[in-house]
């Protein structure tokens, strides 16, 4: 069907650009394409692609959105707080543009039904911020043949490229391995300029447009790093593995596997916790109440997060420094120890018993489950 007037008019810039034009606009208005994660990402990506007259958008997300998502997750606004995040995006998007078809997946992605939400898509876009998702998300793409836009962000760093194959590498060809959980915190537990998922969202929603058009130098074998505090771009070539287990000349992962399994992650929550000695928040606290100052309670989150909020008498001894401090520790001691939400702890606990405190134990939920299940009075970042 030819374009409309209203469609001339709203997509006039691109209609008299001669890469794009009326049969640019028209791949576009007849695009399907997917955004994983409806948050810091899947903000700039909504707003754009939709403005950019994207036919139809699918969007996956399984959670609500939060008071502490609206410093970086600019699609959703202060009134959307406790809503689905799919729902606040989806209203958001249509109000940009009305003509869009917006499909919501407020689920979980998992190897049962990922392959059956991609498959109707032309590109699939990576707005996660987990491994897991990432490993799986990827290796769905290699078996149905998707192109997909890759982008992640961590304090002021962020990164994007496109996996493509089979003429470009895939996501395991650049990370064969995830890393050892709770080795690279999270947003979460770590932060991220408000400001970045902006930069890096963009530049997915630049490429995914590259994709759908046919034009341009797409980012297949390319990855972008970004430094914000630097204000620098550096590119890295990414070479195919031919020993790829899932795109190379061999591959022996064929089909969708267990990725909280693979990632090294218990129970699918991230904590990694589950081969540990672990107490709860309700625990601690009568203990803390039976005992008072005789209780070590160690947080081994930032400094800067000790300063928003701390528990009563606890000790910080942030992670990176543990191994320095031990001597500040008795090893006959009972040792509690916790951070943000049980990651980092997790850890810290590990190398307690490595180096002879038997009686360290990780305090589940960190002191994000304390705010909600002992002190709602604390603030929550």
């Amino acid at each position: 069907m030819p374009l409309t007037n209203e469609q001339i008019q709203r997509y006039s810039r691109h209609l008299i650009m001669p890469e794009v034009g009326v049969e640019g606009q028209e791949k576009l208005l007849n695009a399907k394409i997917l955004l994983i994660g409806a948050g810091g990402l899947g903000s700039p990506l909504g707003l754009y692609l939709s403005a950019a007259g994207a036919g139809t958008l699918g969007l996956v997300d399984f959670d609500l959105v939060d008071f502490s998502n609206l410093q970086r997750q600019v699609i959703h606004g202060t009134e959307n707080v406790g809503q689905p995040k799919v729902e606040s995006a989806r209203a958001r998007i249509l109000s940009i543009n009305p003509e869009v078809k917006v499909n919501v997946y407020s689920t979980r992605l998992t190897r049962e039904n990922t392959l059956d939400i991609l498959r109707d898509y032309d590109v699939v876009i990576d707005g996660t911020d987990n491994f897991p998702t990432r490993y799986l998300v990827n290796d769905a793409c290699v078996f149905l043949k998707k192109p997909l836009v890759y982008g992640s962000i961590f304090r002021f760093d962020g990164q994007a490229t496109v996996f493509k194959t089979p003429e470009g590498p895939c996501y395991r060809c650049l990370y064969p391995e995830p890393p050892p959980p709770g080795m690279v915190p999270s947003c979460a537990e770590g932060g991220v300029l408000g400001i970045l998922p902006g930069i890096i969202g963009v530049m997915q929603a630049t490429e995914a447009i590259k994709l759908i058009l046919g034009k341009g130098e797409p980012l297949i074998g390319r990855l972008v790093l970004f430094n914000a505090m630097e204000m620098r771009f550096r590119e890295v070539k990414l070479r195919k593995d031919p020993d790829c287990p899932v795109c190379g000349k061999n591959p022996t992962i064929k089909e969708l596997i267990d990725y909280e399994q693979f990632c090294g992650l218990a129970g699918g929550n991230g904590s990694s916790s589950a081969d540990i000695d672990e107490i709860t928040v309700k625990e601690l606290k009568d203990i803390i109440d039976s005992r008072g100052s005789k209780v070590q309670v160690i947080d081994v989150r930032e400094p800067e997060e000790y300063d928003i909020v701390h528990l009563p008498r606890s000790k910080l001894i942030p992670l990176g420094t543990l191994k320095e401090r031990l001597n500040e520790l008795d090893t006959a001691d009972e040792i509690y120890v916790h951070c943000k939400m049980g990651g980092r702890s997790a850890k810290a606990v590990r190398i307690l018993k490595e180096f002879g405190f038997k009686k360290a134990r990780n305090v589940k939920g960190g002191i994000d489950a304390w705010a909600d299940q002992i002190d709602p009075s604390l603030p929550k970042y």
